[in-house]
């Protein structure tokens, strides 16, 4: 196997160090170049040619997100953003996002050691070297035939996500009308970011998107994003579900992790489900759709073509439990479709 070849880019020498010996004790992983700024960055971009990109946004000369847009346009290449946990910098990793980034990792602070990142930052840089780069087009579903009312509350729609799951919730979740039935919602995503990006999908969409809290209730019209280092489970008292947020151990090397959400949503939804899982590498949420599945629920996996990394959605087809591999700009009309007709 060759070794991930990266670009480290960030304005302080003591991030660059630090990060360059995260990246060079990791077996198959070298840092090829560093460079304090973009100027510098652009050429050795093309004198390198890297697997990978990790970016700061805040930088002398020219920012991160103007070298950003110039690198996606000019050169594109999986990039990773490394940014302060700050609600500012939150606030721009996401657009960074939008921007075409792969994924983002907190930088060292006080708040985060090296050694709560390192993890972080070996998986994102793998995750990128698997992407493939492309443009998700604006959606180009057909006009939303109008829900059949929704008289109670027993119906629930559970999506995991991870590397470039970001944009394709925000294409799910942005063409929802408001009496969808209530989603919870698992994207693999350090904490700090996950308040940020539930933020950014509320202002977006027609339902309400907001970061879970312990013992939230799932309902129509809503929302509810695990928190980073959190494990997101479904709950149900009567009639109503809940949400319960624990830390226990990762799986997968996640928390929050899609297998432990898509299992609770086993246990306490049952038929009454519909589970999505999209873009991400690795096998996290297989195993628990397969568990929904034989509990009587329906589900949906991203195609191929329109992930950025194939691998989670592939390792829940070949468990048997997906009944439909969608393009990411027709899932929230397939969803809309099951809603009104098979649940």
């Amino acid at each position: 196997m060759k070794n991930i070849r990266v670009l480290i880019v960030d304005d302080s020498a003591v991030v660059r160090k630090t990060l360059s010996n995260i990246i060079n004790n990791e077996p198959n992983m070298e840092v090829v170049g560093t460079a304090p700024d973009p100027y510098v960055a652009r050429d050795k971009l093309i004198s390198l040619k890297p697997d990978v990109m990790t970016l700061d946004i805040e930088m002398p000369r020219m920012d991160g997100m103007t070298f950003l847009k110039k690198v996606m346009h000019y050169f594109p290449i999986p990039i990773v953003i490394v940014s302060s946990v700050t609600k500012q910098g939150c606030k721009v990793s996401m657009k960074a996002l939008e921007l075409g980034a792969i994924s983002v990792v907190p930088k060292p602070s006080e708040a985060y050691s090296i050694e709560s990142i390192e993890r972080n930052l070996i998986d994102a840089v793998k995750s990128a070297s698997f992407a493939i780069i492309k443009k998700i087009e604006p959606s180009n579903q057909k006009k939303q035939t109008p829900l059949i009312q929704i008289k109670t509350t027993n119906k629930i729609i559970a999506i995991g996500a991870s590397t470039g799951g970001t944009e394709a919730l925000k294409e799910i979740i942005t063409n929802l009308p408001l009496n969808i039935p209530g989603l919870v919602v698992v994207q693999h995503m350090p904490p700090g970011f996950t308040s940020a990006f539930a933020e950014r999908l509320n202002l977006l969409s027609k339902i309400e998107v907001k970061e879970a809290k312990d013992g939230d209730a799932v309902l129509p019209g809503s929302c509810l994003i695990a928190p980073g280092d959190y494990h997101l489970l479904l709950r149900r008292i009567g009639a109503r579900y809940i949400v319960k947020l624990k830390k226990g151990p990762q799986v997968w090397h996640q928390r929050p992790a899609v297998d432990v959400l898509f299992k609770s949503v086993s246990e306490y939804a049952g038929e009454n489900a519909i589970g999505v899982i999209l873009t991400g590498m690795g096998k996290d949420g297989a195993e628990g759709m397969r568990l929904m599945k034989n509990k009587g629920s329906i589900n949906i996996a991203q195609d191929e073509e329109t992930c950025v990394v194939y691998g989670m959605p592939k390792a829940a087809v070949d468990t048997g439990a997906v009944d439909y591999i969608v393009p990411i700009n027709n899932i929230a009309n397939e969803i809309i479709e099951i809603v009104n007709n098979k649940l």
